[in-house]
């Protein structure tokens, strides 16, 4: 889950609301982007964290009793498996995404790790396999691959409250466009994004969030009960050129 400390409590919001967000940016794309796998390249983006099921996941809390934020968390065998087979048992075409995704991500915490490492390298045998089945090419996959990782960057940017005020350019990530996108916000609640890579020229995106004002949990079901009783917020930005 993405945690954010805030002067009202801890802003918390899954991994798999980061990811329907990720879709939604990802459906405003230039339609040149689009293949005859865009309805499966769209659920690949907004299912690439689904195996994370917060606060269904074993261990939430750092060791002061905190909600731990993902970035906390290093290389996990589990989680990689279970995305392995939730993408799997969906199409070849998701698990290439997903697959994709985990050796960015993951690809280079694992290099000490024997576990980790034979999994790799099992993915990489299995990601050849599914192109060739698949009749993709590398340079398509790779390209429909940087719209995932392009539109993972900009959702975190966003729920990690990153982007910055007055205006200040935070760089997003290298899009299928090729180019080295720029997140600014210049007014309350409107984003830009330069150069601007959509269809439209203004669109709204949101997500649900949930504001918990206590800081310390004794356990992991102290704060499973605090977060199913806290109130949901949606909480929406316009995109604009």
């Amino acid at each position: 889950m993405i945690v954010n400390y805030t002067k009202n409590g801890w802003e918390v919001i899954t991994q798999r609301a980061h990811g329907m967000l990720a879709a939604q940016l990802a459906s405003h794309w230039h339609h040149s982007v689009r293949t005859e796998r865009w309805l499966e390249t769209l659920l690949a983006i907004a299912e690439h964290d689904d195996a994370r099921v917060e606060p269904g996941d074993g261990e939430l809390l750092t060791d002061r009793g905190g909600p731990a934020d993902f970035k906390m968390k290093a290389f996990d065998q589990g989680h990689c498996q279970r995305t392995f087979e939730a993408s799997i048992s969906k199409s070849r075409y998701v698990a290439l995404l997903c697959s994709m995704h985990l050796d960015f991500v993951y690809g280079s915490l694992c290099k000490n790790n024997l576990e980790g490492k034979s999994f790799m390298k099992a993915q990489e045998a299995l990601r050849k396999g599914w192109r060739k089945e698949l009749h993709i090419t590398i340079k398509q996959a790779e390209k429909d691959y940087s719209l995932m990782e392009w539109c993972d960057a900009l959702s975190l940017l966003i729920c990690q409250r990153e982007n910055q005020p007055q205006g200040r350019a935070v760089e997003i990530s290298k899009g299928p466009d090729n180019g080295n996108h720029m997140l600014t916000q210049d007014e309350p609640g409107i984003l830009k994004i330069t150069p601007w890579p959509f269809e439209e020229r203004e669109f709204k995106v949101a997500f649900e969030t949930r504001l918990i004002n206590q800081l310390t949990f004794k356990n992991n079901d102290e704060f499973r009960k605090a977060f199913y009783a806290t109130e949901v917020v949606e909480k929406s930005w316009i995109i604009k050129h």
